[in-house]
């Protein structure tokens, strides 16, 4: 059999879609037309052709990422796949192989993606660097320990009219965070701002504080008969809440339990570090539960350390365990930090920690601190060298990508 590693063709989009439907079992649609094929261009694809079929699926988009202050070029893996019949022949590590190659061609120093299962990835040194925090909560139990209501106050909005609004919002919440995406107009669409016929109408609310200034804002949806119960059976599906202050968040919350006929809130993809539980009287109540959320894995190891923000200044010197994906990044970078600006480069010198590139997407992303990581034996460094790995990579706020790409 010929094997062929290549982009698709504009005209063999179609395949893309159809293989997408059937090795997505239709979660993104059936036949040519599917999100796989409409959401990706064939520039972007990298595919396996057997004997001239279409037998495996890569693409990767072209996002934006933030880094503590800075954005960054990122390759977002999408729409990855094998039919059945080529399955176990190492097309996926064929396919994996080239697309880091053109990353690191193209200036793309960090990669990124939703795992359909975590043990493919991680052989491909990806970590989970975000998780999304799941709360389920009766309006009636949102209430807050210390009594203290918010001075902002909530409007319910018309999404398109205030579309400006919310996106300038969102940029300046995420201006000194990681991970969250720079959003196109298409990834709000699809995310967002999408429409889903079982949960109603997608929702705006947004927060002003006392002069009139937006603070904040809530996107969810609200739609009856989904909660078992006589009086209150309906169900409010929050899609996200950003919020420039403590008092805009308080503030959303109490609009959101100002719904009385809802019996149920849910919030699927919230922050870990979300702050509600510290303010509400029975946190419990919140039911919460974690779920794995992004995988990332660093591209090109200079690149990725250079562009980065930094909220502490030094000098570290990481080794890098081999790596026959991407065996530019072997060896040590020397990383100096000046105004939070850091210059990476190659160095003969003697490295102060030793990690591999899995360990070090999660001490990049602030998912994972460098003494945790010491103490599990994926870290090495003396005393000093982990203490100064710990302040050189902390982030402002935990790492956390609410779109899915």
């Amino acid at each position: 059999m010929a094997t062929e590693i290549r982009p698709a063709h504009e005209d063999e989009m179609g395949d893309f879609g159809r293989m997408g439907g059937y090795v997505y079992g239709g979660s993104f649609g059936d036949g040519p037309d599917s999100l796989n094929a409409t959401a990706n261009r064939a520039e972007w694809t990298v595919c396996a052709f057997v004997d001239g079929r279409m037998a495996a699926m890569f693409a990767t988009i072209p996002f934006t990422m933030r880094a503590v202050g800075n954005g960054i070029p990122m390759g977002g893996i999408t729409s990855v796949g094998t039919l059945p019949e080529f399955r176990r022949q190492g097309l996926s590590r064929k396919l994996m192989t080239q697309a880091l190659f053109d990353m690191h061609e193209n200036g793309q120093s960090v990669t990124s993606l939703w795992a359909s299962q975590a043990a493919i990835y991680q052989r491909y040194q990806f970590a989970m660097t975000t998780v999304l925090r799941d709360y389920t909560i009766d309006t009636v139990d949102i209430r807050f320990h210390d009594g203290v209501e918010a001075e902002s106050q909530v409007r319910q909005v018309t999404p398109g009219e205030h579309f400006d609004t919310i996106k300038g919002l969102y940029i300046k919440f995420i201006t000194d965070r990681m991970c969250y995406l720079h959003r196109s107009g298409v990834l709000w669409r699809n995310n967002m701002l999408e429409e889903i016929a079982e949960d109603g109408p997608t929702q705006v609310a947004i927060s002003y504080d006392t002069d009139g200034t937006p603070v904040g804002y809530a996107i969810y949806t609200l739609r009856s008969g989904k909660v078992n119960h006589n009086s209150r059976s309906q169900e409010l599906k929050i899609r996200e809440i950003i919020w420039l202050n403590i008092d805009a968040y308080r503030s959303l919350w109490q609009f959101i339990a100002a719904h009385d006929l809802v019996g149920r809130i849910s919030w699927r993809n919230a922050p870990v570090d979300d702050p509600i539980a510290e303010l509400l009287a029975e946190p419990r109540l919140l039911h919460a539960q974690d779920r794995e959320g992004l995988w990332f894995r660093i591209v090109d190891v200079v690149g990725a350390l250079a562009s980065r923000g930094y909220m502490s200044d030094g000098e570290i010197k990481i080794g890098i365990d081999d790596d026959r994906l991407t065996p530019w990044n072997n060896g040590v970078v020397k990383l100096n930090i000046s105004a939070g600006a850091g210059i990476a480069e190659k160095t003969d010198a003697t490295a102060d920690i030793e990690l591999s590139l899995k360990t070090l997407a999660s001490l990049y992303t602030g998912f994972r601190s460098a003494r945790d990581l010491a103490n599990w034996g994926l870290l090495r460094g003396d005393e000093k060298s982990v203490g100064l790995a710990d302040l050189i990579f902390k982030t402002p706020a935990s790492p956390h990508c609410p779109d899915h790409f």
